[in-house]
C-alpha cells in the first residue's frame, strides 16, 4: 500500500507494506525523487535518484522504490547538486550562531558551509579548529569546512600546517587588508612557501593596507568620513594593487590562491592574466557585487551596505557577469556576516571604523538563479559549476560533494525555477532578522533539501535537527580541473 500527499509543491509518498524478510533492507533510510530535471556541471537529463543512507545509490529513469521508501514527486522541477558555500563567517562579532546560518542556508539551497577563526597567540592553526570543534558538533545543521585566520605568519609553518591538513582541514586565510600584513610581510612569504609543502590552499582578503588607511586618514581630516563617501574611502586601485601582489608572491612561492570576494574588474583582470600563465589563481565574488551598486551608498541608510571591499560600478558589476560567464571567476559565495539592522545603522560608523559585512546565505542562490540563468547571463550547468562543484573541487569535497553521482552524498536541492517569490524580512531565519534585498522579487527558489540522505528543508520548515551537521575531512589540497 502507498501513502500520498502533496506539501506544497513537493508530493510525497510512502510505501508501507514491508514483505517478510525485508527488516534489512530497511536498515537505511530510501528516498526515492521521482520524475524531475537532473543538473550538473556536464549537462541535464531526466531521471529518478535513488538514495539510500547518506548517498545516492542509483540514477535512471522509472526507477521502482523499495519497501518503506519515501518517494518525493519532483515533476516539473529541477534536481540540483547541494549548494556549497565556502565563504561564511558564524559566531564571534556576528548574531549568527552554526544553527541559524545552517538554518538559512538549507532554506537557501545550500548544504554545505563554512566558517572561519582567528588563530590567536601562541595558538596553532590545528588549536584554533580544536577550540571550534564543540560548537561545531553541537550546533550545526549543515555539513562544514573550515578555515584558521592566520595573522602571525610564525603561527603556520610547515609543521602547523602539516598538522592542520592532518586533522582534514587544508585551508587558512590571510588578510592583505590588515596592517599587520605589511609588518610581516617576509613571514607571510615564508608562510605561503610552508602551504606549497603541507598541502593548504591559501585564501586571501586582496586590499592593500597602506592605500586603505591613508585614504581613511584622509577623508577623516577632511571631514568627509560619513560611510556616504564608504565606495571613494576603499579605491579599486587598493584591490587591484594588493590582488596583484598576491599573485607575484604566489609566482615565486608556487602557492595556491584563493582570491576572496573580488569586486572589481581592475582586480579580476589581474587575476584573469595570471591565469593565462598558468599559475594556481582562483577567484571569488560575492553576491552583493552581483546585484548591487555604489549609489546605495547616497541613499538614506548606507550602513546596511557596508562591506569589504565596497560597492563598485555598474561597469564593474556587468565585468562581474561577463566573468562568471567566461569562467574567469570560479566561485559566487556569499561573505555572510550576520548583523542586525540596528547594528548595520550605528550613526556612529565612519570610513575608518565600521561594521562590515552582511546576511547573505538564504537568497543568494535564488538571486543568482534570477538574476543570471533567469536573466540569460549565464547558463544552468554554469549556476551549478560556480555555487558548488567548483566549490566542491578547489575545497577537497568532490566528488563526495558537488555533484550527483552515484556514491556521492546525497546533496540534493529540489528547484523550481518558475516561483516567483518577494523576498520579505519576515521569512530571513538568519538572527539579523532582514535582507538588503527585501522588496525585490526573484524568479526560482528551493523547496526541498536534502542533506546527507534526509530532509532538512521542506516548504519554509527547517526539519534538520542541530547537531546533525558533520565537519567535512578533507585530504590535502591538490590542482582541480576545473
Amino acid at each position: 500500500m502507498t501513502r500520498c500527499a502533496r506539501i506544497g509543491a513537493v508530493a510525497v509518498a510512502v510505501v508501507v507494506a514491508t514483505p517478510p524478510g525485508a527488516a534489512a533492507a530497511q536498515a537505511q533510510r530510501e528516498i526515492l525523487v521521482r520524475g524531475g530535471e537532473i543538473v550538473t556541471v556536464e549537462g541535464r537529463r531526466p531521471a529518478d535518484v535513488r538514495v539510500v543512507g547518506e548517498t545516492v545509490a542509483e540514477i535512471g529513469p522509472a526507477l521502482e522504490a523499495g519497501p518503506g521508501a519515501e518517494v518525493i514527486d519532483a515533476g516539473g522541477l529541477l534536481v540540483l547538486p547541494g549548494g556549497i558555500d565556502p565563504h561564511v563567517h558564524l559566531g564571534g562579532i556576528g548574531v549568527d550562531d552554526y544553527t541559524s546560518g545552517s538554518a538559512a542556508a538549507l532554506a537557501g539551497g545550500i548544504t554545505t558551509i563554512s566558517n572561519f577563526g582567528g588563530v590567536r597567540d601562541g595558538e596553532t592553526p590545528a588549536e584554533t579548529l580544536a577550540r571550534a570543534s564543540p560548537a561545531i558538533e553541537a550546533e550545526t545543521i549543515a555539513d562544514l569546512i573550515y578555515h584558521p585566520i592566520v595573522s602571525d605568519p610564525a603561527s603556520a609553518t610547515t609543521e602547523t600546517l602539516e598538522a592542520l591538513v592532518a586533522v582534514g582541514q587544508p585551508t587558512i586565510k590571510v588578510f592583505m587588508v590588515r596592517p599587520t600584513f605589511d609588518a610581516r610581510a617576509a613571514g607571510f612569504v615564508g608562510t605561503m612557501r610552508a602551504v606549497v609543502e603541507a598541502g593548504v590552499l591559501l585564501l586571501v582578503h586582496c586590499e592593500d593596507a597602506a592605500i586603505v588607511a591613508d585614504t581613511a586618514a584622509r577623508f577623516m581630516a577632511e571631514g568627509r568620513g560619513g560611510l556616504e563617501n564608504f565606495a571613494d574611502a576603499r579605491p579599486a586601485e587598493a584591490e587591484e594593487a594588493a590582488t596583484r601582489r598576491a599573485i607575484a608572491m604566489a609566482e615565486v612561492t608556487g602557492a595556491p590562491i584563493y582570491i576572496v570576494h573580488l569586486s572589481s574588474e581592475r582586480a579580476m583582470l589581474a587575476a584573469e592574466e595570471a591565469r593565462e600563465r598558468g599559475l594556481p589563481v582562483y577567484v571569488e565574488t560575492r553576491p552583493i557585487y552581483l546585484h548591487l551598486t555604489r549609489e546605495r551608498f547616497e541613499g538614506p541608510t548606507p550602513g546596511l551596505y557596508i562591506g569589504q571591499p565596497p560597492l563598485r560600478t555598474q561597469q564593474d558589476q556587468d565585468a562581474l557577469w561577463e566573468g562568471l560567464a567566461r569562467g574567469a571567476i570560479d566561485v559566487v559565495a556569499s561573505d555572510h556576516v550576520a548583523y542586525t539592522r540596528e547594528l548595520k545603522l550605528d550613526p556612529a560608523q565612519t570610513v575608518a571604523r565600521h561594521r562590515a559585512g552582511m546576511s547573505n546565505l538564504q537568497v543568494m542562490l535564488p538571486m543568482v538563479f534570477s538574476d543570471g540563468v533567469g536573466a540569460g547571463r549565464i547558463t544552468l550547468e554554469r549556476f551549478v559549476a560556480v555555487t558548488s562543484t567548483n566549490a566542491a573541487k578547489l575545497f577537497g569535497l568532490y566528488p563526495r560533494k558537488g555533484t550527483i553521482a552515484v556514491g556521492s552524498d546525497a546533496d540534493l536541492v529540489l528547484w523550481d525555477p518558475n516561483e516567483t517569490r518577494e523576498i520579505r524580512n519576515a521569512d530571513m531565519l538568519s538572527n539579523s532578522g532582514y535582507s538588503v534585498h527585501a522588496g525585490r522579487e526573484v524568479t526560482g527558489w528551493p523547496v526541498l533539501t536534502i542533506r546527507r540522505g534526509e530532509v532538512v528543508y521542506r516548504d519554509g520548515e527547517v526539519l534538520g535537527e542541530a547537531g546533525s551537521g558533520e565537519l567535512l575531512s578533507r585530504g590535502p589540497w591538490q590542482r582541480p580541473e576545473l
